[in-house]
């Protein structure tokens, strides 16, 4: 279970002395917590994935050298571990062609209704969507 990871990691982080690792595991294990006490409890791996999405989104509001887009940048590189393995542009680009090839008349809401569950968390949406279009041009 991804909690008991997380407390063996909030361990190690207390024992090296991590203070930035440790907040960011903190934060993460309160809101799987939080999650697991609440009346429609999402997947654990979704609410990693929407919070790691969250701060990739916060990063836009802080420029280059800021301190806080420095610490967000590292919770993000702590997190990582605890994402699924992320998919390569040329992986995504087979899958669409592989949908593609399944539909007769391929159209943008078909592709990306049965493309999004397969790359959700695995990778950027926006940038799929992207290649649908490219691909259906």
């Amino acid at each position: 279970m991804m909690i008991e990871r997380l407390n063996t990691d909030i361990k190690e982080a207390m024992k090296a002395k991590e203070k930035e690792r440790l907040e960011a595991l903190r934060y993460l294990k309160s809101m799987l917590m939080e999650n697991k006490t609440s009346k429609k409890p999402k997947d654990e791996m979704d609410v990693v994935i929407s919070h790691v999405k969250k701060l990739r989104d916060s990063l836009e509001n802080f420029p280059e050298g800021n301190p806080i887009r420095e610490k967000t940048i590292n919770e993000i590189d702590f997190l990582a571990v605890y994402m699924p393995s992320q998919l390569s542009e040329a992986d995504v680009k087979s899958l669409i062609q592989e949908i593609m090839s399944k539909h007769d008349a391929p159209n943008m809401g078909a592709i990306m209704k049965e493309l999004t569950p397969q790359i959700k968390g695995r990778f950027d949406g926006k940038l799929a969507n992207q290649f649908v279009r490219e691909a259906l041009e």
